[in-house]
């Protein structure tokens, strides 16, 4: 006969729900509906989840804002993203919409198109730009592509790509 372990009582139900998201957030930051969707995954009740996030977030450990100004600082400083692009990923994340609106609203949009003639100029430095035509509107397609997976819109990255592509080459020239 096979003894079987009485269910754990409800305080080590919290107690094992606080231990796991405080491992999550060991290894990052995480915004409170990641947390709750570990928790959820693992079959941990409504009740217990609510006390262990409010316990996270009344101690500093859960804060959506602050995860997300460090989320689009990181983002836009490592691969340039648009604010599109970032509003996109922090949804998906899980951020509330309100927080991401006032978070993106401290981005102007010259920084953002600061940030595409950026990574336009890195990418030009690599290119081999011959006196082809079709060399050229193959470069140019290659960047606006580069930036629209990026998020930037159209309009802008046209925009940047032609001027940055009338630059180099005069650059090329002298």
């Amino acid at each position: 006969m096979t003894a079987s372990c009485p269910p754990p009582s409800t305080s080590e139900r919290e107690e094992q729900a606080r231990a796991l998201c405080l491992r999550l957030l060991t290894a990052r930051s995480r915004t409170r509906a990641e947390l709750r969707g570990q928790l959820a995954k693992r079959r941990y009740p409504d009740d217990i989840t609510n006390r262990v996030l409010d316990r996270l977030a009344a101690v500093g450990l859960v804060d959506d804002t602050e995860f997300a100004q460090q989320w689009v600082s990181s983002r836009r400083a490592n691969t340039g993203k648009s604010k599109r692009a970032l509003a996109a990923e922090l949804h998906t994340r899980g951020v509330d919409n309100d927080v991401i609106t006032a978070v993106l609203d401290g981005m102007d949009a010259g920084a953002e198109r600061s940030r595409a003639e950026q990574l336009v100029r890195a990418r030009l430095r690599r290119e081999a730009l011959s006196e082809d035509r079709k060399d050229e509107v193959r470069v140019s397609r290659r960047l606006v592509a580069m930036l629209a997976r990026r998020g930037y819109s159209q309009d802008v990255a046209c925009q940047v790509v032609a001027a940055e592509l009338a630059a180099e080459r005069e650059r090329r020239r002298v």
